[in-house]
């Protein structure tokens, strides 16, 4: 079989059906909104909004349920990121945000994994997991920057910039540089590994539809995991940091 023989059977499979960079898009006015991104995020935050009024106790109830039960552990879990980030004195202010972030970014992943979202046609493009978009990505990596300084501006106020010449003055470049690409790896690191899992595993369905891709799968749900757990101990990191050189200055 030559080269072109090869190339021939590939594009004769439906590979084309696999589609990055087109969106549906909701025009209103002068704006143009990703249409299946908005879809695809509100159906993750009913999801979330479902559970957690799934878990809410019913009145006269004495013993948790499964529901409850499972939600306090999720609770547990998210009490300790915040901590072991951000120290006992801080973590209940940032909880509801740090926990926020983690359950957006975990429940979207795994619909991109567990959803046939592919199954609901729309106008153009196709409904995928929100993070798959690196719209939303930049979105929560730059809500995370907003959320950091002011951590550091309500503590210090003005005061927080002084930090960029600290210990001395030739760091103020290298300093400002690194507020931009914080949210840089942040956005893009989530972006890659979702777009890239997806892709891969969209390709072997097509290529291979029985059993072969099911091991991909279990490790891209593992993977999703693993980047919305990056993504929010990366966030608390930040705020703590933004948070500690006041500390260091009022104790120094």
């Amino acid at each position: 079989m030559t080269m072109l023989d090869g190339l021939s059977i590939l594009n004769s499979l439906p590979l084309a059906a696999l589609e990055v960079g087109k969106h549906w898009y909701w025009e209103i006015g002068n704006l143009k909104l990703h249409g299946q991104v908005f879809l695809a995020s509100w159906f993750v935050i009913v999801l979330l909004v479902i559970a957690s009024l799934a878990a809410k106790p019913k009145q006269g109830q004495m013993v948790p349920g499964g529901m409850q039960n499972f939600m306090e552990y999720v609770l547990e879990f998210l009490r300790d990121l915040a901590k072991n980030q951000l120290g006992e004195k801080h973590y209940r202010q940032w909880l509801p945000f740090i926990g926020t972030l983690f359950l957006f970014i975990f429940v979207s992943n795994w619909s991109g994994a567990l959803i046939p979202w592919k199954l609901i046609t729309i106008p153009e493009g196709e409904l995928a997991a929100p993070t798959n978009d690196i719209n939303t990505t930049v979105a929560l990596a730059l809500l995370t920057s907003l959320a950091y300084f002011y951590a550091g501006l309500s503590k210090k106020g003005l005061g927080y910039f002084a930090n960029y010449i600290q210990p001395i003055p030739i760091l103020l470049p290298i300093k400002i540089l690194e507020d931009f690409t914080k949210p840089l790896s942040l956005s893009f690191r989530l972006f890659g590994n979702i777009l890239a899992d997806e892709l891969v595993v969209g390709v072997l369905v097509f290529l291979v539809p029985l059993l072969v891709p099911l091991p991909l799968m279990a490790l891209g749900l593992f993977t999703s995991a693993i980047q919305a757990l990056v993504f929010a101990t990366l966030a608390g990191a930040y705020i703590h940091e933004a948070i500690e050189s006041e500390e260091e200055e009022e104790h120094g």
